[in-house]
C-alpha cells in the first residue's frame, strides 16, 4: 500500500493519495496533506468547507454534490477553487480525509 510522509507523520494512501482510513483524521492531517494540493494556508473558509465535507461524510457516507456544496457553505464554486486549486472533489475532500469520490462532487 503506498504511503505519504509529511511533518514526521506518515499515512496510508490510495493510488491518488488520498488517506485510506478517514477516522485517523484530524486537523494536523489536513495541515500536512494541504501543499499536495495547492494550498499555502488554511483560513477559516478552508476549514469550513472541510468541516462541512466531514460532517456530510459521517451523516451519509459520501461526499455531497458540488451544488450542495456551494449552498450549504455558502461559497461560489470559482471560490472553492480559489481556496482548493485542484477543485472540490480532489482537493477538498483530500484534506478533509475523505475517501476519493466516485461521483460528481
Amino acid at each position: 500500500m503506498p504511503t505519504f510522509e509529511s511533518n514526521g507523520h506518515v499515512y496510508e494512501v490510495d493510488e491518488d493519495g488520498f488517506l485510506q482510513d478517514p477516522a485517523i483524521w484530524n486537523e494536523a492531517v489536513a495541515q500536512d496533506f494541504m501543499g499536495t494540493e495547492g494550498v499555502t494556508e488554511l483560513t477559516e473558509n478552508h476549514w469550513k468547507v472541510i468541516r462541512y465535507l466531514r460532517e456530510y461524510y459521517a451523516q451519509y457516507g459520501i461526499a455531497p454534490m458540488i451544488r450542495k456544496l456551494c449552498k450549504e457553505t455558502g461559497f461560489k464554486l470559482n471560490e472553492i477553487y480559489v481556496m482548493f486549486p485542484s477543485g472540490p472533489a480532489k482537493g477538498a475532500c483530500k484534506l478533509a480525509g475523505l475517501p476519493k469520490p466516485t461521483g460528481c462532487v
